[in-house]
């Protein structure tokens, strides 16, 4: 994993699938948000060692009227506040409500959130990592010019990796989760 840079200042993170167990119905409410094993603490570690944590995360549900905006936020509210109670921090969270048919440039693989990110937030993507647990995720990271992609086996990760790979466009890393992700991050850093 020779591309993950001990220069990493900021990890743009996916959120269901990566962060949280997804769902083929949506997470509709705050109710249903279950954060994976690990992946909250991952974050906490994250943004205790100076790694800015930016969500980027494809919403569509919302534009298709299955997730009322305020549940959303709700769930937003919680990823927020469990990552605050262990001393972390995420600094921005941006959502895509669109979805595919709407031809937006912010729905990954689109780059758009993450570019808009580094706008607002001054961040050098070289210096970035994506992880994701899509095919979507790597490739809107390495559209947006991210310095590495991580791909996570949890969500939809194992096909992901098929799909990256038929494509010429494979991650720079594999973890099992994103602990396991957070690790490879840190451990570059301090190499």
């Amino acid at each position: 994993m020779p591309k993950l840079l001990p220069n990493v200042t900021t990890t743009f993170l996916d959120r269901d699938g990566v962060i949280n167990q997804d769902s083929p119905n949506y997470i509709k409410h705050s109710r249903e948000f279950c954060p994976l094993p690990g992946s909250i603490d991952a974050i906490a570690r994250l943004s205790r060692a100076g790694i800015r944590i930016i969500v980027v995360s494809n919403q569509s549900g919302i534009n298709r009227g299955i997730v009322p905006s305020h549940e959303l936020q709700a769930i937003h509210y919680e990823l927020l506040r469990a990552v605050s109670n262990l001393g972390g921090k995420i600094s921005d969270i941006y959502h895509c409500p669109h979805h595919p048919d709407e031809n937006c440039n912010c729905r990954k693989p689109e780059p758009g959130m993450i570019l808009s990110a580094a706008k607002r937030h001054g961040i050098d993507l070289c210096q970035s990592v994506m992880v994701g647990d899509s095919a979507k995720d790597i490739l809107a990271g390495q559209r947006a010019g991210c310095g590495a992609t991580v791909l996570v086996k949890t969500g939809n990760g194992e096909k992901a990796l098929q799909s990256l790979v038929q494509q010429d466009c494979p991650p720079d890393a594999v973890a099992d989760d994103l602990a396991a992700a957070a690790t490879l991050i840190l451990d570059r850093r301090h190499a």
